[in-house]
């Protein structure tokens, strides 16, 4: 572009940056989307603005900016489109950035108390560093000194020269230099090392309540084209990393009633602060379809068994989660689990992110719902009897997958996990153990051979025994569901059967899975035995059972 900016006539020095707030934020899984908008007092004419500073991180080629209707309902609408209702385009814009780095220079009277006392502490520790030096170097020399002093009274004793008074006066006088020396150098070191401590803490006090001032800042540079003078709303947007969100929840159970607060925990480093922001969430990978899938060879090859396999089969027993929907587990901080559609929440009011890298909670949306509650266990997992609290999800809206604060009567009593749940589905949440109740497992096998059917059967005995202490206030029963499981076989050779004549008591239901299900009511004080009794059968040919 050849055409040169306009200058106005009162223009001797170089205009300040027109400020360039940022009014509203849409958080990614891993990066934000911010948006800045301010009001524009141009002239007619081309000419070119300097707006900021902004963030140093933010993504160039995201950079983007329309002019909209000055007001305060200005590109408050969708109809605003670019240069609607303004005589004005912009022709141009972009990001400059400048590195000022800050000059090791004292502090001034603008900065804090804070910054003083670590002035002054670092100018002591660094005295106090040359006055060790200084200490260390004399005592080097008054031991030379007593080394030549030594040498000089043996060579006089071997010439026969005999000065016992001197050679008093003279050892008796390096020694006490060089003990006095030494207690100053001791007392140096506890100082330096007082100073030292003050200082890291003078640091870190420092880090938490202030930051330095940027040294690497951005500014917008727009080329606007105006047909007349008057003012015109901006409005910029780009995208910016170091910067995310996850879902996070707080139940609190009150008898029947369970109130779940919906937060979004925001960390953000950008650079700059976000003061009274409109704030969104979006499950949204902006980068998901950047990365093509890896192609891998699966070879597949085919060849005969031999005559030992055809007479065995070969069996193990193996532990298999139940497969369930939703992302594999990671270490580290996990992904949003969104159930595979792109999901956007709103913080219903404006809210303040600082830039410290600190987790920060905002308030979504509160669900306030009725509850049934029980107690489970699963004893091969667990000894513990857990309260189990399960609801549907009434908020109209998509419960994404995070970790939820868990509080009752008594206070917080621990971290629970919600899984993703579709509005109007069933979710569940566990609310810790009861000391309440006890739960002891005993296992017997036993093993036979049928001889007209050359069958191996197993049969396994699992003897539960549950008990309940109870307070002097609780007079009603309480149920407890038990789950436990029994192998289930992927070949026809090996059978399991459930000996349900045998089972005390009979099991209320048994799934596809192999989990067996009791609701054993216990009174106060009360003891109940389960006993679950199951065959593992083979025939001949099984090898491993």
């Amino acid at each position: 572009m050849t055409t040169e900016p306009t200058t106005r006539p009162d223009a001797t020095a170089p205009a300040a940056p027109i400020p360039l707030p940022v009014t509203a934020v849409t958080c990614l899984e891993d990066r934000a989307q911010v948006e800045r908008t301010t009001v524009l007092d141009l002239a007619a004419g081309v000419q070119r603005l300097r707006l900021g500073p902004v963030t140093a991180l933010a993504v160039d080629r995201t950079l983007h900016a329309e002019l909209t209707p000055a007001g305060p309902e200005a590109g408050a609408g969708p109809g605003a489109g670019a240069g609607a209702g303004v005589p004005a385009k912009v022709l141009d814009v972009r990001l400059v950035r400048s590195w000022t780095p800050r000059a090791p220079l004292p502090p001034t009277d603008d900065d804090s108390p804070l910054r003083h006392r670590i002035h002054a502490l670092t100018r002591d520790r660094l005295a106090e560093v040359r006055q060790q030096e200084r200490l260390q170097a004399r005592l080097v020399l008054l031991g030379q000194l007593a080394a030549d002093l030594l040498r000089e009274i043996g060579e006089g004793a071997g010439l026969g020269e005999v000065e016992r008074a001197r050679w008093s006066r003279e050892l008796d006088r390096a020694d006490a230099e060089r003990e006095d020396c030494g207690e100053r150098l001791r007392a140096s070191r506890a100082r330096l090392a007082a100073l030292s401590d003050e200082l890291a803490e003078a640091v870190r006090a420092l880090d938490e309540a202030e930051q330095d001032p940027a040294e690497l800042v951005a500014y917008v540079e727009l080329t606007v084209q105006a047909q007349a003078a008057g003012p015109a709303g901006l409005r910029l947007g780009h995208l910016t990393p170091c910067a995310l969100w996850r879902p996070a929840y707080r139940a609190t159970l009150a008898g029947d009633g369970l109130r779940l607060e919906t937060e979004a925990v925001v960390w953000q480093r950008t650079g700059e602060d976000w003061s009274g922001a409109r704030m969104s969430f979006s499950t949204a990978r902006s980068a998901l379809a950047t990365d093509p899938p890896r192609l891998a060879e699966d070879r597949l090859t085919l060849r005969e068994r031999s005559a030992e396999e055809r007479r065995t089969v070969e069996v193990e027993l193996r532990e298999e989660e139940i497969g369930s929907t939703g992302p594999a587990p990671l270490d580290g901080l996990p992904g949003v689990d969104d159930g595979g559609e792109v999901r956007v929440l709103r913080a219903p009011h404006a809210v303040s992110v600082p830039a410290d890298g600190r987790a920060h909670r905002i308030p979504l949306d509160v669900l306030d719902t009725t509850a049934s509650s029980e107690y489970a266990c699963a004893p091969e997992l667990s000894p513990l009897v857990t309260q189990v609290v399960r609801f549907r999800n009434d908020s109209g809206h998509a419960l994404l997958a995070g970790p939820v604060d868990l509080i009752r009567g008594s206070g917080f009593t621990g971290r629970g996990e919600l899984a993703f749940t579709a509005p109007g589905a069933p979710a569940e949440l566990a609310f810790g153990s009861s000391d309440g109740y006890r739960v002891v497992r005993e296992t017997e096998e036993s093993r036979a051979s049928a001889g007209l059917t050359q069958r191996t059967v197993v049969t396994r005995t699992v003897r539960l025994h549950l008990s309940r202490f109870s307070g002097p206030e609780e007079h009603d029963e309480q149920v407890v569901a038990v789950r436990e499981r029994i192998p289930v076989s992927e070949v026809s050779a090996v059978e399991v059967r459930l000996r349900k004549e045998s089972c005390v008591p009979a099991p209320d239901e048994l799934d596809a899975e192999g989990i067996v299900r009791w609701q054993v009511a216990l009174p106060p004080g009360g003891r109940r035995t389960v006993t679950l009794v199951y065959e593992v059968s083979g025939t001949a040919k099984v090898a491993g059972l």
